[in-house]
């Protein structure tokens, strides 16, 4: 049996919380027992996930997207009071990790991203955040934009939206899981020939054609699977907890 004190210490050392500046606190949002025996994981700490961790008896809820983001109301009414009285009357801790869970160098949602699609990490970018958290590499060979396109179907179970700013074969990628679509500039001045992301805006379809660069639009959800299961697999071996992850399907 763990104690929650000694999992938030570990969890804050390894995922180099204190290294972000982010848009939500990271680490415990909403606590509960001390003894932690089972965690539930997932990506969103929505309803269905708050749901499926009580059905479970977990003792903790362990997330990539948790709750108290930067600029919200902070009032505990509809939505908010349901998702947090359910955590309260079942006594579920809930953990998130934000950015750090982005950034990490061998759990992270990058990494883990780059380990599924076979890339070949060179270095890292974007650090508005006070820590880089995107990646650029290389595929082993050039590829065409349809065959990566499929090869970003087959490894994340969702197609991408892809825009083509240039006609020319892939080799040398950026990355950077969920709403990153910002990241476009940055990541065309790597020279880079394709980058990936979750989300897409209006105006990114422009920036990529203007730009010469194959843009991917691969899924906040779906690029955002890695890392949540990374960190909960490497817990359950280095404490001895059971750990399961349970995936709230999210088509964006």
């Amino acid at each position: 049996m763990l104690q929650r004190d000694e999992l938030l210490a570990y969890l804050e050392e390894i995922l180099n919380v204190q290294a972000f500046a982010d848009y939500a606190p990271n680490g415990l949002q909403v606590e509960g027992r001390t003894d932690i025996k089972k965690i539930v994981t997932g990506v969103t700490a929505c309803q269905a996930l708050v749901d499926a961790a009580v059905e479970r008896k977990a003792d903790a809820l362990l997330v990539h997207h948790g709750y108290f983001w930067k600029g919200e109301d902070a009032c505990i009414v509809g939505m908010k009071k349901q998702r947090l009285g359910a955590l309260l009357a079942a006594d579920i801790n809930l953990l998130a990790y934000h950015l750090p869970l982005d950034a990490h160098p061998e759990l992270g949602n990058n990494t883990e991203l780059a380990k599924r699609l076979n890339l070949q990490q060179e270095g890292v970018f974007g650090s508005e955040t006070g820590t880089p958290i995107g990646q650029y590499g290389r595929l082993a060979q050039a590829i065409s934009a349809e065959a990566f396109g499929k090869l970003l179907t087959r490894k994340l179970g969702r197609e991408p939206l892809y825009i083509a700013g240039t006609d020319a074969d892939i080799q040398t990628v950026a990355w950077c899981t969920g709403a990153a679509q910002s990241y476009l500039e940055q990541a065309a001045a790597l020279g880079v020939d394709a980058f990936v992301t979750g989300e897409i805006s209006e105006q990114t379809v422009h920036v990529a054609r203007e730009l010469g660069l194959h843009f991917f639009s691969a899924g906040h959800h779906a690029t955002e699977r890695g890392g949540v299961q990374a960190l909960g697999a490497h817990l359950a071996t280095h404490f001895g907890l059971t750990v399961e992850f349970v995936d709230i399907h999210n088509p964006v």
